[in-house]
């Protein structure tokens, strides 16, 4: 049934489990890979997402909504089509860029105007419109509607802002169960996520974990983190929250992070991951390996015969030297982005699977110690 979420096992918090949808089953914990047009920044094509193992695409509701425009990929038949990607897509709602966009929008109950960074035209979007936008893309998951408040924000606007993006949650069920029902919908599966804020307050996180889980939805996001405050705030944040959110129910880390990130917040309960570092970084030649981070540019690479990483099974590291990807990346070529972006969600791809598998051994507590000491490692 979609919508289902089932812990096969667990060590301490973290959780083995598996999340059924209506475009296939998803093994948690899992890492989204961020194509927030519809693609992955790089030159990465759907296949090679299939190969690396990629299981969840996210995509971006306001940058979709801007361009090509969301009606357009209604027409398409959905965003699945449109990708030709037939695996669970996640849609975030566009409150990200009410945060994002701080010089460009304006907040009212109704919702928020922003200024479109394309062309500086207006555009409106509150509750309805985000879950409208969601629809038409027809992705697996909808997020809810929410605003992210700054790390910095005062306690006194924190509240306001939280209250109000709960008020914001129940409009989005409401228009969810509307366009479900709707007969032109591409996907009357779609499910919604609800989404925990609250700044680096826990106090107001926890009450706020508490009202979101009376609603009973088929799972619930921390957001508003990786956003200034540092990793011990962030791991405190997880630590008090993630207890008050409903045990039965994945929880989404939006956002966030590095390797060590996600470890760490494995530990602590959290199943869902998303964040564009992996693809970001190797854009700018830093790729993650099991000996630690390397930046392809230093000149000790120039005439390395060697893989990104020896031992790595990822199509890059099967066929190319680092000296041949370094002198691609040099020259501006794009292929050298590409092999680089292969190999860092490769390696994310690959951690989250090891990850599984220590929790299904039971002896995650031993990986994520053994992971953490590799991953540090200075080159």
């Amino acid at each position: 049934m979609s919508g289902t979420f089932k812990i096969l096992t667990k060590e301490g918090s973290a959780k083995r489990g598996q999340f059924e949808t209506v475009h296939g089953t998803i093994q948690t914990p899992v890492f989204m890979n961020v194509g927030t047009i519809g693609a992955i920044k790089g030159a990465v094509s759907t296949e090679d997402l299939e190969r690396i193992g990629t299981q969840v695409q996210l995509s971006n509701t306001y940058h979709l909504h801007v361009r090509p425009g969301d009606e357009i990929v209604k027409k398409m038949g959905g965003l699945h089509k449109f990708m030709s990607w037939n695996r669970p897509i996640l849609t975030d709602s566009g409150g990200f860029q009410v945060f994002s966009l701080a010089g460009l929008r304006k907040i009212k109950e109704e919702g928020v105007t922003f200024q479109s960074h394309i062309d500086g035209r207006k555009i409106f979007m509150g509750p309805e419109e985000s879950l409208q936008i969601q629809s038409n893309l027809g992705s697996t998951i909808a997020m809810a509607f929410d605003e992210c408040p700054s790390s910095k924000a005062d306690r006194n606007y924190v509240t306001q802002s939280v209250d109000r993006t709960t008020r914001w949650l129940e409009r989005c069920i409401v228009k969810m169960k509307e366009l479900n029902a709707a007969d032109d919908t591409i996907n009357k599966d779609q499910l919604l996520f609800g989404i925990n804020q609250g700044a680096v307050f826990a106090d107001i996180r926890i009450e706020h974990a508490k009202r979101i889980s009376e609603f009973d939805l088929p799972g619930y996001a921390i957001g508003g983190l990786a956003v200034g405050e540092s990793h011990e705030e962030m791991y405190d944040i997880i630590e008090k929250t993630v207890p008050y959110l409903p045990d039965h129910k994945p929880v989404y880390l939006m956002g966030v992070g590095t390797p060590a990130n996600i470890l760490e917040a494995v530990e602590r309960g959290v199943d869902f991951f998303d964040c564009v570092y992996p693809s970001r970084n190797a854009r700018h030649a830093h790729l993650y390996t099991n000996f630690g981070k390397i930046n392809l540019l230093n000149a000790k690479y120039e005439t390395d015969s060697e893989p990104i990483e020896v031992g790595c099974q990822c199509p890059t590291c099967q066929r190319y030297s680092k000296a041949y990807i370094r002198h691609l990346l040099k020259a501006k070529e794009m292929l050298g982005m590409r092999l680089c972006v292969i190999h860092n969600l490769y390696f994310y791809n690959k951690m989250m699977e090891e990850i599984r598998d220590s929790l299904d051994a039971g002896n995650f507590a031993a990986y994520k110690k053994e992971k953490l000491e590799k991953i540090n490692t200075n080159q």
